[in-house]
């Protein structure tokens, strides 16, 4: 068997694992069932990737998210490691070509929604597989004390033990006490050995400011700290004006949110990380999977619903272990609007089954239909033509799909798919018969090989139009010719997002929603956003309130927090002489004072000016301060 160390020079072209990742990879090989919690940017995809890449066989991986999913699968392809996945959306001969591919192929890691492993399908080609590792990503999302319950997750421990799967890894980045026994006992995993990295980060510096105007504190903090930023805000319509604003006030900055086309989010995205724009303004779709280590602030302009989403999305801040700033900007109404938001982010069942049906009348579905059908979805043609409510249901959906019910998701590959549906003999033969089509398909054979009889290709329409000197819309109608004569399935991109019924049809009488869970749910819902609320009020150190709610007793404090840095400028009280000798050469304002006085706070400074004033050494004039002659 090759070493941890060896797979890791090879594939990632390190010499050493970060702290914990060798002793949680140590301990999957051994056979321990294992428990991983590293804070965002803690390098968790290692700990599951190198020890699968160790050993013989397929590496499961069940992920709640396909962005998540595409993610790690693009980067485990750049690293030359064969990896796929099965999600929503996906035809039925794609489906069937991977899991072949998975049995009979060369395929290292197959990423799936723990949904999949429900279908009777999935479960028979899978006890076909040689599954070496069972890796469950996001682990939280099974303890219905987490912040992002999905209960599919409860059945893996049903699939695991069907197979019969004998190495299983959960790994998350957050997680409190009652969240960890949760992940443990559900996922019913034996002698587990828990490993947990400190949620304390020695260059990350939080901080907390209770004002009136955000915008104007927002560029003075970007105006302090320079570098690439991140500032997050709830909506898309905010996203934009906030973008503007920086733009105008001379600081470069793009937006993104989910509203956009994938080819929009791409080159954002790509315009920051390239850092041809400083800042990105973004809602909370913004963040999974990038790995960009030199960001230095984090600034939230609205709370956020919980510490562990404010933890997560801070927590993109200095990965490259120098210093970075996570800043927090609110007035007291974020408070009442965080309270309300939660209280009604809980749907009651009776909207829940409303939303439901109209799904269901909407895409003609009859009871017991087949899972996972999916379909474009347009929540605002959805939501006008039955009369709903946008918000509720909004919050109908989220809630149907934490229940496992529905999934609503944007199109997991930017680009178009292609596969050829013939034999390359019966290819030949239809080139002979379809002149005028021959030079599309020897243009497909030549840009993407012999591949495209085996599995689907991601292909660029813009480039086969470019090799035939033809318009691209002719280009994507040809496609769409062969796929219809079913030479090809020809799988064209979508911006749109779309919607997949993971179960088949249920009547809405019926649906397994337990009103008692929903309030339940509710009530907790309102606990952390009054933890949320603690946090921005707090005068304890920052990152000590971080580590107590999740489990980890503090050894020492930060230093670095706001709280703790106003803590030890009040221990040091300005000198007299200090303040004398700054006036003594020209009058100064309180703002040159405190900019010389890097150290000190401003009511430091003036409590100091006051007793100067008193004891008749010191007058004001005009906002400046002098030394009475």
């Amino acid at each position: 068997m090759t070493s941890p160390h060896q797979i890791l020079k090879q594939y990632w072209n390190y010499d050493s694992f970060r702290p914990l990742q060798e002793e949680i990879i140590k301990a999957v090989l051994d056979g321990n069932e294992t428990l991983a919690l590293l804070p965002t940017g803690g390098g968790k995809s290692v700990c599951f990737q190198v020890p699968a890449l160790c050993l013989e066989g397929l590496c499961l991986v069940v992920s709640p998210l396909i962005a998540l999913m595409k993610d790690q699968v693009q980067q485990l392809r750049d690293r030359r490691v064969n990896a796929t996945a099965i999600y929503s959306g996906m035809s039925k001969r794609e489906i069937d070509i991977t899991l072949d591919n998975c049995i009979y192929g060369e395929i290292k890691f197959l990423y799936v929604s723990p949904e999949r492993l429900k279908t009777e399908l999935f479960i028979e080609r899978a006890k076909q597989m040689n599954i070496s590792l069972l890796a469950v990503d996001e682990a939280h999302c099974i303890s219905q004390w987490g912040y992002d319950f999905r209960p599919p997750y409860l059945e893996i421990a049903d699939f695991k033990n069907e197979l019969d799967i004998s190495k299983t890894i959960a790994l998350t980045a957050t997680a409190t006490k009652e969240v960890k026994e949760d992940i443990i006992s559900k996922l019913e995993l034996k002698n587990c050995r828990t490993f947990q990295k400190s949620f304390a980060r020695k260059n990350l510096s939080y901080s907390v400011f209770r004002l009136e105007s955000k915008q104007q504190k927002l560029i003075e903090v970007l105006e302090s700290v320079s570098g690439a930023s991140v500032v997050y805000v709830r909506s898309r319509k905010r996203t934009r004006e906030i973008s503007e604003f920086l733009n105008r006030n001379g600081i470069s900055s793009t937006f993104y949110h989910a509203g956009l086309s994938g080819k929009e989010r791409d080159e954002r995205q790509a315009a920051w990380i390239m850092n041809k724009k400083r800042v990105v303004v973004a809602t909370n779709a913004f963040g999974m999977g990038i790995d960009k280590p030199d960001v230095r602030t984090v600034i939230h302009m609205d709370l956020p619903d919980t510490l562990e989403a404010y933890y997560q999305e801070a927590g993109r801040a200095g990965r490259d272990e120098k210093k970075a700033y996570a800043v927090a900007l609110y007035h007291k109404q974020d408070e009442k609007e965080l309270i309300s938001r939660s209280e009604k982010s809980v749907v009651r069942k009776e909207y829940l089954k409303r939303t439901y049906q109209a799904l269901a009348n909407y895409y003609k579905l009859a009871i017991g239909s087949q899972s996972f059908s999916s379909f474009e979805f347009d929540f605002e043609k959805f939501t006008k033509t039955y009369n709903l409510s946008p918000i509720i249901t909004f919050s109908s959906i989220r809630k149907l799909s934490d229940e496992g019910l529905i999934q609503v998701t944007e199109g997991f590959y930017e680009q178009s798919r292609i596969s050829f549906i013939l034999e390359k003999q019966d290819i030949y033969t239809y080139q002979v018969a379809n002149p005028k089509l021959d030079p599309l398909l020897k243009s497909l054979m030549r840009l993407y090989g012999g591949e495209l009889f085996a599995n689907y290709i991601a292909i660029k329409e813009k480039e086969i139009a470019s090799m035939l000197k033809e318009d691209v819309v002719q280009v994507r109608k040809w496609l769409h010719y062969l796929h219809d004569q079913k030479i090809v399935d020809y799988q064209a991109t979508s911006d749109s997002q779309r919607i997949t019924f993971l179960t088949p049809r249920q009547d809405v009488e019926n649906l397994p929603i337990d009103n008692n869970q929903i309030e339940w749910r509710r009530k907790l819902a309102i606990e952390k956003a009054g933890a949320v609320i603690e946090y921005m009020n707090t005068d304890q150190c920052r990152t000590n309130v971080f580590q107590v709610y999740f489990d980890e007793k503090p050894d020492e404090t930060c230093g670095i927090c706001d709280n703790d840095l106003a803590k030890k400028r009040s221990a040091d009280p300005i000198s007299r002489d200090t303040l004398l000798k700054l006036l003594s050469s020209t009058q100064q304002s309180v703002a040159t004072l405190k900019a010389k006085l890097p150290n000190h706070m401003e009511d430091q400074i003036l409590e100091g000016l006051r007793i100067l004033i008193e004891d008749g050494k010191v007058r004001e004039e005009n906002g400046k301060f002098m030394l009475v002659t």
